[in-house]
């Protein structure tokens, strides 16, 4: 399973890829594990997400696992070194051949990062020294992590203008990417992403953590217990936002699918609907590393299924029939 196999590897942002999974922001906070990535089979990795200055997160425990749902209570609050230990931390280890790097920034979690101009400046200091640095192949903006001071800010139209608009004037030479939020419905999401549009994004990660009362669980969660949703509750509308997407702006974005992958199958779903790459962590946690290489032997599969040659050809094949 751990061999290459070409029929997963495809050209994405410009970039090889030596197949579509990758591991999700969140677990490799300070991108100290990306050797290790590697070895279990991903294709590419998102670490992060990281912020201009060092920010210890929410008081712990940070993670509830919740079995019978497969998924995990996150309440990180966006944990990490700062921008600046963990830039000249990627200077200092050696480039991995044909292992996308991509780094998340966000928001510093504190109140002194809180307002609009404030929070815009704070993201604009990590994506210079990111550039500067060249560190990475990839940057993806992290407007949607619901566990922060201040909530969301840039999840309205307005706001993400405001954002995207200075992003703009980097002219970042890197492949810029939005994490998109996973509790708006259709017609606020669209909104956000005609913004995205009009500004130099070349992708969407769809999408972050399900709020609690978005979903059905097996058993209720208490109250004293603090965070939002990965894994399984996020599926269905992950699922529906990434067919959405493909079928209403074509190939104006790549579409980075993230959300309760525990198999091929969920991955598969998901690169039919639209997903050029697919992103995990919850279902690494619950089923182990062996996971990667399982997902990557099955695609083979649906791919001798489907009569596709290379897993490119699978992107999008189902997003008209989305109800």
């Amino acid at each position: 399973m751990g061999l290459p196999k070409p029929r997963l590897s495809q050209t994405v942002f410009g970039l090889q890829f030596a197949n579509p999974i990758g591991l999700s922001a969140g677990l490799d906070k300070n991108f100290e594990l990306a050797p290790l990535m590697r070895s279990v089979g991903f294709g590419f990795m998102e670490g992060g997400s990281i912020t201009f200055e060092p920010c210890a997160g929410n008081p712990k425990p940070w993670f509830h696992r919740l079995p019978a749902d497969g998924s995990l209570v996150v309440n990180a609050g966006l944990a990490n070194q700062g921008a600046e230990r963990i830039v000249a931390r990627l200077q200092a280890q050696t480039v991995l051949p044909n292992f996308p790097l991509n780094i998340s920034v966000a928001k510093t979690n504190s109140a002194q990062a809180c307002s609009t101009d404030a929070a815009i400046a704070d993201y604009l200091g990590s994506l210079k020294l990111i550039q500067k640095s060249g560190v990475a192949q990839l940057v993806t903006l992290n407007i949607s992590c619901p566990n922060t001071f201040g909530g969301q800010p840039f999840t309205t139209p307005e706001r993400l203008e405001a954002l995207l608009s200075a992003t703009d004037t980097l002219n970042l030479t890197i492949p810029l990417i939005v994490k998109m939020p996973n509790h708006l419905d259709w017609p606020e999401f669209c909104q956000l992403a005609e913004v995205a549009a009009n500004h130099q994004v070349a992708g969407l990660t769809i999408a972050n953590l399900a709020y609690r009362d978005q979903v059905k669980l097996s058993q209720p969660i208490p109250i004293t217990i603090p965070g939002k949703l990965s894994g399984r509750p996020t599926l269905a509308r992950s699922n529906q936002l990434i067919g959405h997407t493909k079928r209403h702006f074509g190939d104006r974005f790549v579409i980075i699918g993230v959300g309760g992958v525990f198999s091929a199958e969920d991955a598969y779903t998901k690169i039919t609907l639209g997903a050029n790459l697919v992103e995990l962590i919850t279902g690494l946690i619950f089923q182990g590393p062996q996971l990667i290489g399982q997902i990557n032997a099955d695609l083979i599969k649906f791919l001798d299924c489907d009569g596709y040659e290379n897993i490119s050809d699978a992107v999008g094949s189902n997003s008209l029939m989305l109800n």
